[in-house]
């Protein structure tokens, strides 16, 4: 499966600030969400008010910021015991595709210039996804992956279309957070009881 068309080489053609728009896009985005998840941190332990919407909004940070770590996957775990799984699933996988495009932009804009400094760290991932496309985005986004900006920075490298990215990552956010939901929902209240709290 190949996205690469022939006008793909941004060495050809192109102004220096057209090859870089979308890497200096990713990265500034990076930026953003990480000081808004800075500034947002005090209120993650106020986990009953969140809701949907702050599912979507804590997902959203946490699949765009590789700086400051948001603990998105225990957010949702612990909102599993309080809001519906089949609801809060989809919520937070379409905040955290969302975010992931900070990894495929960058992809998506340097090509040549970043795949050549760091191809030996991801030109497996990114052969796997030449190949497999959507279906290897899917899973890489189904479990816990905490290398998944590899094989989105590989996606936008090697120009797979960015609705075939939103839509297999978000697929797989899904499933992830669905299943996070559900453990939270079934184990929320053995851990509260671990701890002395009644429920």
């Amino acid at each position: 499966m190949t996205y690469l068309d022939s006008d793909s080489d941004p060495t050809k053609n192109t102004s220096f600030l057209k090859k870089w728009w979308m890497v200096i896009l990713g990265v500034g985005l990076v930026f953003i969400f990480a000081i808004i998840g800075l500034l947002s941190m005090s209120r993650l332990t106020d986990i009953e008010h969140l809701g949907y919407p702050g599912a979507f909004i804590i997902s959203l940070l946490s699949g765009a910021t590789i700086i400051v770590p948001i603990p998105g996957a225990a957010v949702i775990f612990a909102l599993g015991g309080i809001l519906t799984p089949w609801i809060l699933g989809p919520c937070a996988g379409l905040g955290e595709a969302l975010g992931e495009f900070t990894g495929y932009l960058p992809g998506r804009g340097g090509h040549a210039a970043i795949k050549g400094r760091f191809e030996h760290y991801y030109c497996r991932v990114e052969s796997l996804v030449q190949r497999r496309g959507m279906l290897i985005i899917f899973l890489a986004a189904c479990p816990l992956n905490p290398i998944f900006d590899l094989f989105g920075f590989a996606a936008g490298a090697i120009r797979m279309p960015s609705w075939k990215f939103f839509l297999a990552c978000w697929g797989g956010k899904t499933v992830k957070n669905t299943g996070l939901a559900f453990l939270g929902l079934w184990g929320m209240g053995f851990i509260l009881r671990a701890f002395g709290v009644d429920v």
